[in-house]
């Protein structure tokens, strides 16, 4: 284990969504004027969650730090303020796409940059390359108001490499481009690594 990579994924996944909240110099920059209210997803994730880790697990550990990241990035509009990723060197990379950096996936917003798809224009019922980081949040909050909740499942090896299982899983509760909600759990499975 890279002692201080290592320390730094403990520390996020210690702190949670905590650290979203510490800025002693008040500089961070919110998209909605300051850190948003997970009461509602995490309402939704406990009553939802298949799996509960031990604490300090590095299941929990990596599990805290994803949904971490995920929260900066669409609540914190400058990528310096991002405290889950060294903006110098991160890169997301969905699908042997290439990589995108901190910058681009802030500009883009999470759902553009983990949807997007080499599928033909007329077999792409959502069209990644056409929606902005507000009209694809738009879109996904007004069809899953209670939010989109996130799991690990498995992870599969341990640092430098950590390679997991996740679930992702919310109700269709609300409208999606044209089509009525139909109270139905939607659920995506996926593979992840980190490095």
């Amino acid at each position: 284990m890279a002692t201080e990579e290592a320390c730094r994924i403990k520390k996020v996944g210690d702190k949670y969504r905590s650290f979203l909240h510490e800025d002693t110099e008040n500089t961070t920059q919110w998209r909605h004027g300051g850190p948003p209210n997970f009461d509602t997803v995490n309402q939704l994730f406990e009553e939802g969650r298949t799996k509960e880790w031990p604490k300090g697990s590095l299941e929990e550990v990596v599990q805290n730090a994803i949904k971490t990241w995920d929260m900066e990035i669409e609540h914190k509009t400058r990528v310096q303020d991002i405290k889950t990723i060294n903006p110098d060197t991160f890169k997301l990379i969905v699908n042997g796409r290439e990589g995108l950096s901190g910058e681009e996936t802030l500009r883009i917003g999470s759902y553009n940059a983990l949807l997007k798809s080499s599928l033909p224009k007329e077999f792409q019922y959502y069209k990644a390359d056409e929606e902005t980081f507000e009209s694809s949040h738009d879109a996904f909050r007004s069809a899953l108001p209670r939010g989109f909740a996130w799991e690990v499942l498995s992870v599969y090896s341990g640092p430098p490499v950590i390679s997991f299982k996740f679930r992702h899983w919310g109700f269709f509760e609300g409208p999606f481009k044209g089509h009525a909600p139909t109270q139905e759990k939607v659920e995506f499975y996926g593979f992840g690594v980190l490095k």
